[in-house]
């Protein structure tokens, strides 16, 4: 069972944490989050730090401490800096625009597939092709990018279709060429 949940998470100086009734409030700059904390998980705040722990001494290999760990401390960086997610657009005649908050993708169906904008989520289109999904909530971002790629997954013979920037998508080869002369 790993013990990832004893390392301290910093609190950066422009967030303030507070503890409501079993939840933890983060707030900063970019927008506040909060957070139910699980049963059996103990969250205290020590000298500019965070600390999770089990409630009882017996519940060291509680999997739910390293996960809280973990989500709080992606709730500090995302009030403090935020997080994005970059899509890019393969294919002939594939590109994004934005209409308002809204992105309208043209990626080779009959007709424009409109995305709208989640609330927390922000996007924005550089060069008609790649799409920036922009957020303080973490899992918030990556599921909205991960619904915009299912549109439109990059197919393995052409390589058409979108997929996260960097994605390395492993081609296959096509239909090999007959042979010529035998049966």
């Amino acid at each position: 069972m790993s013990k990832f949940y004893r390392v301290p998470v910093v609190i950066k100086e422009d967030v303030s944490i507070a503890f409501e009734n079993g939840n933890i409030k983060v707030s900063g700059p970019k927008g506040a989050l909060t957070f139910k904390i699980p049963i059996g998980v103990n969250v205290k705040i020590m000298d500019g730090y965070l600390q999770t722990m089990p409630k009882e001494k017996n519940e060291d290999k509680n999997p739910l401490l390293g996960l809280t760990r973990a989500i709080i401390a992606n709730m500090i960086t995302g009030v403090s800096t935020g997080f994005e997610k970059k899509l890019e657009l393969s294919g002939v005649g594939f590109k994004a625009s934005l209409s308002g908050k809204d992105i309208i993708l043209s990626v080779g169906f009959s007709h424009p597939v409109k995305v709208l904008a989640e609330e927390g989520i922000t996007y924005s289109v550089a060069d008609n092709i790649i799409i920036t999904v922009s957020g303080i909530d973490k899992a918030l971002v990556g599921n909205v990018a991960a619904k915009i790629r299912a549109i439109k997954p990059p197919e393995p013979y052409k390589g058409k279709g979108i997929r996260y920037k960097g994605e390395i998508i492993r081609r296959k080869a096509g239909k090999a060429a007959k042979a010529i002369g035998t049966k």
